[in-house]
C-alpha cells in the first residue's frame, strides 16, 4: 500500500482496501476508546463498543462520504454503539437488577491520601454533574471539550450546526458551573 495520507486511506477504504481501513484504526482507535470510556465509564464496555463500531464501520464503508472526516464519522458511530450498550444495560438493570457501571476508577498518583479522597470526591461530582446535563447538552460538551473537536467536527457528529454546537456548550457550561458553585 502507498497512500500515506488520511484522504487517500479514506478512499483506498471505501473501496474496500482492508490494509488501509488497519492504519485508520490505529489512527482513530486510541481517541475512540477514550471517548467510549468516558460515555461507559467502563473499559470493558468501552471495548466492546469500539470494536462494533469498528466493524460497523467497514460493514458501512461505501456510504462514507469521503468528502467528511473519517474521524468524525467513526466517532458518531462509536456514540451511537455506547447508547446501545446503556440501553440494554438499563433493560437488563430494570429487568434483572442488576448493578450499574457507572463507578470510574482513579488512579492514585498523589501520595497524600487526603488529597486523592478530595480529589476523587471533587472529580466524582464533576462527573455526576455532567451526567445529569441533558444528553445533547453532554455531547456537545463533552466533543469539544474533552475530546478537543472543533464546533464544526461535533456539529458533523452530531448531525447539527456549528452554532447549534456553540450554544449547547455554552448551556452546558453555564449549568456545571451554577451546579458546582452549590457545593
Amino acid at each position: 500500500m502507498t497512500a500515506t495520507g488520511p484522504e487517500e486511506l479514506k478512499l483506498l477504504v471505501r473501496e474496500g482496501d482492508r490494509r488501509a481501513f488497519d492504519e485508520l484504526v490505529k489512527i482513530e482507535g486510541t481517541r475512540q476508546l477514550a471517548i467510549a470510556t468516558r460515555a461507559l465509564h467502563n473499559r470493558e464496555l468501552a471495548e466492546d463498543a469500539v470494536q462494533d463500531a469498528f466493524a460497523s464501520a467497514w460493514i458501512a464503508r461505501r456510504r462514507f462520504d469521503v468528502s467528511r472526516p473519517f474521524g468524525a464519522w467513526i466517532t458518531r458511530i462509536t456514540l451511537n454503539k455506547c447508547r446501545d450498550i446503556q440501553r440494554r444495560n438499563a433493560v437488563r438493570n430494570l429487568f434483572w437488577m442488576q448493578k450499574t457501571y457507572d463507578d470510574p476508577t482513579v488512579p492514585d498518583e498523589s501520595p497524600d491520601p487526603e488529597q486523592t479522597a478530595s480529589d476523587r470526591a471533587q472529580l466524582k461530582r464533576v462527573e455526576a454533574e455532567i451526567e445529569a446535563l441533558p444528553r445533547k447538552l453532554r455531547d456537545a460538551l463533552l466533543l469539544t471539550t474533552i475530546d478537543g473537536f472543533s464546533y464544526a467536527d461535533a456539529a458533523s457528529i452530531l448531525k447539527v450546526s456549528p452554532k447549534t454546537i456553540e450554544m449547547r456548550t455554552y448551556h452546558a457550561r453555564k449549568r456545571l458551573k451554577t451546579a458546582l458553585q452549590e457545593i
